[in-house]
C-alpha cells in the first residue's frame, strides 16, 4: 500500500490550487487529459501541461510536510468533480527521470538497510534493479500504489532530525538508543516508516551509523555540522552499555527510594494502630532498603565517574590531535626559516637601504651643481635687464611722509591755530602794502 497504517488524503484544499482550477473548465479538460505519446507532436502544449502538473505535485508534497506518496493518493488528491487527471503517471515518470522522486525500494536499495526489519526484503531482493534503474534510467510508469520519495524534502526532513539530536541534551553521550531518538523525534516524524528513511538519509550522507547490539539498536552520530561519523567501535558499545547500566541503576534507586518512603508510613500508621512488632518489622525493612540505596548509590556514582574520565578523554584526545595538527602546520610554514636566515636577510635589507639612501643624495647633488654652473650667467644677464626695465618705468612720485601721524586734534586747538594764522596774515598785510588784496579775499573765502 502506499501509506500503510495512515487514512488517505482527501482532495487538495481549494488555496493550494491554481484559479482555473474552478472557473476554467475549458482548459482543465485539458490539462486533465492523457499526455500524447510523443512530445514531438506539440511541444508547447506537452511542456504546458507538463509543467502546470510538476508545480502541483511538489508543492502538494511540501504543504503536507510527508517524504512519501504513491500515484493512487495523488490522484485522490486531484480529483475534481469525479475526474482524476490521467497524465499523472507520466508526470511521475518525468519527476523519476529528473530526479525530484525516487522509488522507495530503489533509494533503500542504495543504503545498507539491513538494520531495518521491514528493509531487509529489499534490501536482497532489489540490488540489481537499482543498478541496472540507475545505469540504464527508469522509463517506466510507476504503479498506482508504489511509494516514491520526494528527494529534496527528504533530505530538508533529515537536517532537521540532525539539527534536532545536535540542541538536545541526548547530544551529550556519542551514541543514542534508538528508541530514545524516535521519541525525541515523535513531532517531527509522523510515523516509523518516514522516521526511518530519514534515517536512512543520514546513514547515506555518512552522518549516522546504525548498530544493532543485543537486540537493541543503537545510533551514533557525527560531533559537528560537516563532520563524518566514525565506525562504532568497542569503545562507544562499552560506553553505551555503561549509559543503559547508570539508566537501570537510576531507575531502581527511584523504586527502591519508594519503597523505602512507603516502609515508613507503614510503620507510623501500625503505631497508630497500636501495633508495636509490625511497625518495628516495617521499620527493619526501612533500613534494609535504605542500605540498598547507598550501596546502588555507590556504584551508580562509580559509573558516572567511569563516563565522566571516558568524556574527559575524549575531549583531551580532540585537544591533543589539535595540538598535534597545530604543531605540524607550524613546522611545515617554518620548514625554511632559521634565525641565522633571518638575521642575514636583515642585514641584507638594511644595506640595501643605506645604498638607496647613499644613491639618492648623490643624484640630487649632482643635479643642483649641474644647474648652478649651466645657468649661473643666464641668471644674471636676466636680472640685469629687469633691473633696466625697471629704472625706465619708476615713477615721480612724492616721498613718503617719514613724521609719525599724531593724535587727533582738539576743536579748542584748531581755533587756537586758526587765529594765529589771522594774525600772521594781517602782519604780512601791513609789511607788504603793495600787494594784491585778491590773497586776503581768498583768505577771507577759505577761512
Amino acid at each position: 500500500m502506499c501509506s500503510p497504517g495512515e487514512a488517505p488524503p482527501g482532495p487538495a484544499p481549494a488555496g493550494d490550487l491554481p484559479p482555473e482550477w474552478e472557473t476554467d473548465d475549458e482548459r482543465m479538460a485539458f490539462l486533465f487529459s492523457a499526455f500524447k505519446q510523443s512530445r514531438e507532436v506539440n511541444s508547447t502544449e506537452w511542456d504546458s501541461k507538463m509543467a502546470f502538473w510538476v508545480g502541483l505535485v511538489l508543492a502538494r508534497g511540501r504543504r503536507r510536510g510527508a517524504v512519501r506518496t504513491c500515484l493512487r493518493e495523488l490522484q485522490n488528491g486531484f480529483e475534481r468533480r469525479g475526474s482524476v487527471p490521467l497524465g499523472l503517471g507520466t508526470v511521475l515518470r518525468e519527476l523519476l527521470r529528473r530526479g525530484k522522486l525516487q522509488r522507495e525500494s530503489d533509494f533503500m536499495a542504495s543504503v545498507d538497510s539491513s538494520w531495518i526489519s521491514w528493509g531487509v526484503g529489499v534490501f536482497i531482493l532489489k540490488p540489481l534493479k537499482w543498478t541496472l534503474s540507475s545505469v540504464l534510467g527508469d522509463s517506466k510508469i510507476p504503479e498506482e500504489e508504489e511509494v516514491l520519495i520526494y528527494v529534496e524534502l527528504l533530505q530538508e526532513k533529515a537536517e532537521e532530525v540532525y539539527r534536532l539530536y545536535q540542541s538536545s541534551a541526548l547530544s551529550s553521550h556519542p551514541v543514542v538508543a534508538l528508541s530514545e531518538l524516535r521519541s525525541l523525534c515523535a513531532g517531527l516524524c509522523p510515523d516509523e516508516r518516514t522516521f526511518y528513511l530519514l534515517l536512512l538519509q543520514l546513514q547515506k550522507e555518512k552522518r549516522v551509523t546504525i548498530l544493532e547490539q543485543n537486540g537493541e539498536k543503537i545510533v551514533k552520530f557525527a560531533r559537528g555540522l560537516h563532520a563524518k561519523v566514525s565506525p562504532m567501535n568497542d569503545v562507544d558499545i562499552g560506553v553505551y552499555q555503561l549509559m543503559q547500566s547508570e539508566q537501570l541503576l537510576s531507575q531502581k534507586v527511584e523504586s527502591l527510594s519508594q519503597e523505602a518512603e512507603k516502609c515508613k508510613e507503614d510503620a507510623r500508621s501500625a503505631c497508630r494502630a497500636g501495633k508495636k512488632q509490625l511497625a518495628l518489622r516495617c521499620l527493619k525493612s526501612k533500613r534494609r532498603t535504605e542500605r540498598r540505596i547507598e550501596e546502588l548509590h555507590s556504584k551508580l556514582d562509580a559509573v558516572q565517574g567511569i563516563l565522566d574520565r571516558i568524556y574527559a578523554s575524549q575531549t583531551d584526545q580532540m585537544v591533543f590531535n589539535a595540538y598535534q595538527a597545530g604543531v605540524g602546520a607550524l613546522k611545515l610554514s617554518m620548514k625554511d626559516v632559521t634565525v641565522e636566515r633571518a638575521e642575514n636577510l636583515v642585514d641584507q635589507i638594511q644595506e640595501l637601504c643605506d645604498t638607496q639612501d647613499e644613491v639618492a643624495q648623490t643624484l640630487a647633488g649632482v643635479g643642483i651643481n649641474g644647474l648652478a654652473e649651466m645657468d649661473s650667467e643666464e641668471l644674471e644677464k636676466e636680472l640685469d635687464s629687469l633691473l633696466q626695465d625697471s629704472s625706465k618705468d619708476s615713477l615721480d612720485l612724492p616721498p613718503v611722509p617719514q613724521k609719525v601721524l599724531s593724535a587727533p586734534i582738539s576743536d579748542a586747538e584748531l581755533e587756537a591755530e586758526l587765529e594765529q594764522l589771522s594774525v600772521s596774515a594781517g602782519d604780512l598785510a601791513q609789511k607788504t602794502p603793495s600787494a594784491s588784496s585778491e590773497p586776503k579775499t581768498a583768505l577771507g573765502l577759505n577761512l
